[in-house]
């Protein structure tokens, strides 16, 4: 079929859509820590299911004592702190604006990925990031009260939480991409390259249920747990959240990079941020601006030189 690349891009960012409106309605709904908990939970069992159907067993493959280092050391950063910083930003400000800072985070993974792998950072790098932090900007700054200057039109609060997810979402990508490298090299059964990310990210997920555990007992202790454990609205959010982000999500972006250009994929995959503008509207009446459009095509206009150029 042709265009089938880029049919399943598109079907990502839509997937990841869900996923940020299901992750603001059930933060604000259970609390920020309690939904990531189980998140990591369910993503666990999801994943033993998963394995079992796929290799015949439910254990990721073994590699060595440093490839999960890393792959913890990876979730601890993007999972523990990024998610707990995503999803308190959504209770703030909302899933739309945090969506769009989230186009910062490959800005964050090429500085990483440049102070630690050496990777070139090219002029076009420098080029779109300037480029999205201008969509960014056009979108939260406006004029203050006297008119003479710019002014945040958002909680700085929120918008501290949205650019710390930005930055540990690019961070934890470099460092789960170090993780893998050592995992691959390590494993003492070579595996497909589809199935590496699922492996490595049952590590990551280990470190985020150690991590959201003590912040359960330092922040809320159990009980708030154990009651929307018992809640079917909860439970149900937290399941959607959960599939359409690390299985429909994660599973369909890999495809989708087998059937097209890897830059092509991560352009239309970064669409979120559009996408999510109406549905956010009619969900959490959210407004909706020229301004915030215009900021939103300019930001995503930026992520696609990362990717295309």
């Amino acid at each position: 079929m042709k265009y089938i690349g880029e049919i399943i891009s598109i079907g990502v960012a839509f997937s990841w859509t869900a996923t940020a409106l299901l992750s603001e309605f059930g933060s604000k709904r259970m609390g920020n820590v309690t939904l990531n908990f189980i998140r990591m939970a369910i993503t666990l069992l999801f994943s033993a299911i998963f394995f079992w159907v796929v290799t015949g067993s439910p254990l990721p493959a073994k590699a060595s004592s440093e490839a999960y280092l890393w792959m913890m050391l990876s979730g601890l950063v993007g999972y523990v702190i990024g998610d707990f910083c995503l999803f308190q930003c959504y209770i703030i400000i909302g899933s739309k604006f945090g969506q769009l800072f989230m186009t910062m985070a490959p800005i964050t993974a090429a500085i990483m990925a440049w102070i630690t792998l050496g990777q070139e950072l090219k002029p076009i790098s420098i080029v779109a990031m300037a480029v999205t932090l201008i969509g960014i900007a056009i979108t939260v700054l406006g004029r203050d009260s006297q008119g003479h200057g710019l002014s945040l039109k958002l909680p700085l609060v929120g918008v501290l939480f949205a650019v710390g997810a930005a930055v540990c979402q690019g961070v934890g990508l470099v460092l789960s991409k170090i993780g893998m490298n050592h995992y691959e090299a390590s494993m003492s059964n070579p595996c497909p390259a589809w199935l590496l990310p699922f492996y490595a990210n049952v590590f990551r997920c280990i470190a985020g249920i150690v991590g959201f555990s003590a912040l359960l007992m330092f922040r809320e202790g159990f009980k708030p747990l154990f009651k929307n454990l018992g809640d079917r609205t909860s439970m149900t959010v937290a399941t959607l959240t959960t599939i359409f982000g690390p299985f429909v999500g994660v599973g369909c972006s890999l495809l989708a990079i087998q059937y097209t250009s890897a830059g092509i994929a991560s352009t239309l995959m970064a669409l979120t941020p559009i996408i999510i503008i109406l549905p956010a509207w009619w969900l959490f009446k959210q407004p909706i601006t020229l301004k915030s459009v215009i900021g939103a095509i300019i930001s995503v206009a930026g992520v696609s030189l990362f990717f295309l150029l």
